[in-house]
């Protein structure tokens, strides 16, 4: 398959952000192949678009398989297996959030809670309890609304996401701002939320 240079600029800087984000090249490459391609692909094309082995495109599938990033997919006609990632990018960011945090935030928070169930937390003292209590706290709310934001529809999610970049800018407003009456202020706040939850 040709690339287009526009293309490669994508998949080799998709490519370098994988290794940022702990991901190694190769998958992250692939997965920026098949999400911008939008069409199923088998591995041997894959491997001589990237310019990479066939055993490194079979290990990478298999890695993105296991992060829910590509499926495998049958094409009419063709015995070979393909690969296909989802080119919803609502989609994809849901996957990505909702493995890091099976992966990542959740054996943390067992661990805080074992250890402040554990009798000899308070060997180091008041304060550092507190702080890991603090730290498991702050953890389980960002995980409670990071769920919540996973449960909204795309469109749903959109607004939400809008309205909480209005409500910043008009929190910044006040701030400069003289003060407003109470009766004022809440005519404010409504009107801007009125004009995101709206058509």
């Amino acid at each position: 398959m040709h690339l287009s240079q526009t293309s490669q600029k994508f998949i080799l800087h998709w490519g370098e952000m994988g290794t940022r984000w702990g991901v190694n090249r190769t998958v992250a490459q692939i997965h920026a192949l098949l999400y911008l391609t939008g069409k199923p692909l088998p591995a041997d094309e894959i491997a001589d678009t990237l310019g990479v082995a066939r055993s490194n495109v079979s290990n990478s599938i298999s890695e993105l398989k296991a992060w829910n990033l590509v499926k495998l997919v049958h094409v009419m006609g063709d015995r070979r297996d393909h690969f296909e990632a989802s080119t919803d990018i609502w989609e994809l960011s849901r996957t990505v959030i909702r493995e890091r945090k099976e992966r990542e935030i959740m054996p943390t928070i067992d661990m805080l809670r074992e250890l402040l169930n554990h009798p000899e937390i308070m060997l180091d003292g008041v304060e550092r309890a507190n702080r890991v209590r603090e730290m498991l706290t702050m953890l389980e709310t960002m995980t409670v609304w990071s769920d919540e934001m996973l449960r909204l529809d795309t469109e749903t999610l959109t607004k939400v996401l809008k309205l909480g970049a209005k409500i910043q800018k008009l929190i910044r407003g006040e701030a400069t701002a003289a003060p407003a009456s109470p009766k004022e202020k809440a005519a404010g706040d409504m009107q801007a939320m009125g004009s995101v939850i709206g058509p």
